[in-house]
């Protein structure tokens, strides 16, 4: 099934982002190698792609896991969450509708 794990960003979370993304990216790379990343993306804070020094406001990423609990343990491993950019963290169940 899949889920979807809705981060949402510290203040002033840019700079630990930058230093984490490498990490970061290979982990959601793993997932996509394996055909269980559905999306992925940062939120900007402001109308733009490239928001520059604004930053973000936090990440959702959909993707397929055996259970909700494996959901919230991989989440838990995420780098952003190791480098306190992420305040909060949901994970729901998501049900695939469009597109077909």
């Amino acid at each position: 099934m899949y889920y979807a794990i809705i981060c949402e960003d510290t203040e002033q979370s840019l700079d630990a982002r930058k230093a984490a993304r490498p990490a970061h990216i290979k982990r959601l790379e793993t997932l996509q190698d394996q055909g269980r990343l559905l999306i992925a993306g940062p939120h900007p804070k402001i109308d733009s792609e490239d928001p520059g020094e604004s930053g973000f406001s936090g990440s959702l990423i959909v993707a397929e896991f055996d259970s909700l609990e494996h959901a919230r343990s991989w989440a838990d491993q995420d780098p952003y969450q190791a480098a306190g950019v992420y305040a909060r963290v949901t994970i729901k169940p998501f049900k695939k509708v469009f597109p077909q």
